[in-house]
Order: C-alpha cells, then sequence, then structure tokens
C-alpha cells in the first residue's frame, strides 16, 4: 500500500544526516553571531551603537526591574515585530542587543530576526538574572530601573 512512500535505509540515512548537517549548520551559524556582554551592550546602547531590546515578559519587568538603556518589547506581546521594526525604523541593518531572563529567549529569537532578515542582532546571553553564559546584569551591578507603565 506505501511501497512507493518507503525509503531504503540508505535513504533513510542520507535524509537523516542531510537534516543533521541542515540543523546543525544553522545553529553554528546562529551561534557564530555575536555574544555580546551586558557590559558592553549596556556602553554602546548608551552611545547609540545599537538598540538594546528587553524581550521579557511585562511581569518579569515588574519583578526585577529594566535596564536603563533598554527598549522594552516583549515578545509575549502582540504586534513584536511591527514595534521592533518601527524600533529601528525599519532598518534591518541596525544592530539590536537581545536580552532576556537567561539567554534562552533571546537566542531563539536571535534565529527568527535572522531568518526574518535583519543582519546585526547580538545577544546579550548572560540575560537578566545570568544563566549558563555568566552571572547576568543585575548581578554585574548594571544600572537597573522601576518597570512603570
Amino acid at each position: 500500500m506505501y511501497a512507493n512512500t518507503k525509503l531504503t535505509m540508505s535513504g533513510r540515512c542520507t535524509m537523516l544526516l542531510f537534516a543533521m548537517a541542515f540543523f546543525m549548520s544553522f545553529a553554528v551559524s546562529v551561534s557564530a553571531q555575536s555574544i555580546i556582554s551586558p557590559a558592553q551592550s549596556h556602553e554602546q546602547a548608551g552611545r547609540s551603537e545599537l538598540i538594546l531590546v528587553d524581550i521579557r515578559r511585562i511581569s518579569e519587568w515588574q519583578e526585577t526591574g529594566i535596564a536603563t538603556s533598554a527598549t522594552l518589547i516583549s515578545m509575549h506581546e502582540p504586534g513584536f515585530f511591527e514595534k521592533l521594526d518601527q524600533a529601528v525604523d525599519s532598518d534591518h541593518s541596525r544592530t539590536i542587543a537581545l536580552i532576556c531572563a537567561v539567554g534562552g529567549r533571546s537566542t531563539w529569537m536571535q534565529a527568527q530576526l535572522l531568518g526574518r532578515g535583519y543582519t546585526n542582532i547580538l545577544n546579550v546571553a548572560e540575560g537578566m538574572i545570568g544563566g549558563r553564559h555568566g552571572p547576568g546584569w543585575i548581578v554585574r551591578g548594571l544600572p537597573t530601573k522601576n518597570y512603570t507603565e
């Protein structure tokens, strides 16, 4: 019944190897994109060399505060991509540094934005509260302020 759709063992291995190579090259290309430290992102945002975008939930902004140099665009709210386009005046070559809590969402969003044609996306992989890349913005003593709507 499904004879025409069966793959030989060789064919399955080839497809698996192709899929692995594709995803590995994608992962390498994303990780090869610059990871920027919290201090560097704060300094560069202060000099208008990049726009630092905090993509966390509003409740997280309320809980931990926000970086004083950050633009707040929650990836969890409707219209994220449109708001980001407005923040960079639709200039997809503008340097953007993404920050979340521990670096997971910023890593994921970095790949999404690269796939949408943005070309200079940096990842503050330590996040606000720290993760596998380091202690994070708050522990490093970088300036924060309370979130107010």
